[in-house]
């Protein structure tokens, strides 16, 4: 497997691929992908040796889960891990032509709708397992109930237990790009783990005190997405993207201030972007996201790419982290 580690998925008996491939721009994130672009890129995913795959229904209103299907029907079943999410139904537009759509481009002629009800995720799922054209998920995610946290309570958890309880699925909880909401979760909800975007990386670290230190602490499960801030840590400039909105002046400036150092220490901000995410103790792995096989092939040789122990030193005493930030230099 090229040498990809395993590493468990909290206490649930799950265990994934340190990188994963997270499938949002398969379903046409900003910009279209082609059927054969999007193939070659799960196909050289495995071929670097990654196992854990990541999706979503509204990941190109159910594009991704089609295009991801096929090529992990061609592998034995217990060769991968699989998650996916619940929280969206898609469904036509009564007019029956959606409209334009600014985040997914070349899509299906469906819209996702919110149902965090239970009868709802047991649709989303039978939904998701039929675009998938597989019997069974691995990981099933909550996906963004940020405004609707009761019925996630009440109703979504309800059915990913039973779905657990039954086989369907192997291990639940949800995926959010906020962590507060999470931390509420771990105590009202039955979760072997957690999906968290954007909010502990290299130019973030909100969730340290918090959700990252509760997930060590009691061996939930976490995986780490967006571990680029939607851009600005792959191409730090005026205009980049962080959090999927054009970064703030003073966030392209720390950036900046970041990849200096790593060109001073002759190596890459994407490189370490990467190593910092999966330095934490409460990580099980990080998805990156990718829509052309070159993409992924760049992000797996930044993860094993040379960082000096003096870079994290140096990031350290400037004050670029957030103290409580265990770093890849640093001895445990």
């Amino acid at each position: 497997m090229n040498g990809i580690p395993l590493h468990p998925f909290g206490r649930s008996g799950v265990a994934i691929t340190r990188l994963g491939l997270g499938t949002a721009p398969l379903g046409g994130l900003f910009a279209p992908v082609s059927d054969a672009a999007a193939e070659a890129t799960v196909a050289r995913a495995w071929e670097l040796g990654i196992r854990y795959f990541d999706t979503a229904p509204l990941y190109g209103f159910g594009l991704a889960e089609r295009r991801l299907g096929p090529f992990l029907r061609s592998q034995t079943r217990d060769s991968f891990v699989l998650s996916t999410k619940v929280g969206r139904l898609l469904r036509r537009t009564t007019a029956g032509q959606p409209p334009d759509d600014p985040t997914y481009k070349g899509t299906p002629p469906e819209r996702a709708v919110f149902d965090f009800s239970y009868d709802g995720v047991m649709r989303s799922v039978d939904e998701s397992l039929a675009r998938l054209g597989l019997d069974r998920i691995d990981i099933l995610f909550v996906h963004d109930p940020d405004d609707h946290h009761d019925a996630a309570v009440a109703g979504a958890f309800q059915a990913l237990a039973r779905l657990r309880g039954d086989g369907t699925v192997r291990a639940i909880g949800a995926g959010m790009n906020q962590h507060e909401m999470l931390v509420r979760f771990a105590d009202e909800a039955p979760c072997d783990g957690f999906l968290l975007a954007g909010r502990y990386s290299l130019l973030d670290q909100s969730a340290c005190t918090g959700l990252m230190a509760l997930c060590a602490e009691r061996g939930i499960g976490l995986v780490l997405g967006g571990v680029f801030n939607s851009g600005i840590l792959a191409n730090p400039h005026p205009g980049a993207t962080f959090n999927y909105a054009t970064a703030s002046p003073e966030l392209v400036v720390r950036a900046r201030r970041l990849d200096i150092l790593c060109r001073a220490h002759g190596t890459h901000l994407t490189a370490a972007a990467i190593q910092f995410a999966l330095a934490h103790p409460a990580v099980s792995g990080i998805v990156l996201g990718a829509r052309t096989a070159h993409e992924i092939e760049e992000n797996a040789a930044m993860a094993r790419l040379d960082v000096p122990t003096a870079l994290w030193a140096d990031i350290r005493r400037e004050g670029l982290v957030d103290p409580a930030a265990p770093l890849p230099g640093d001895a445990r």
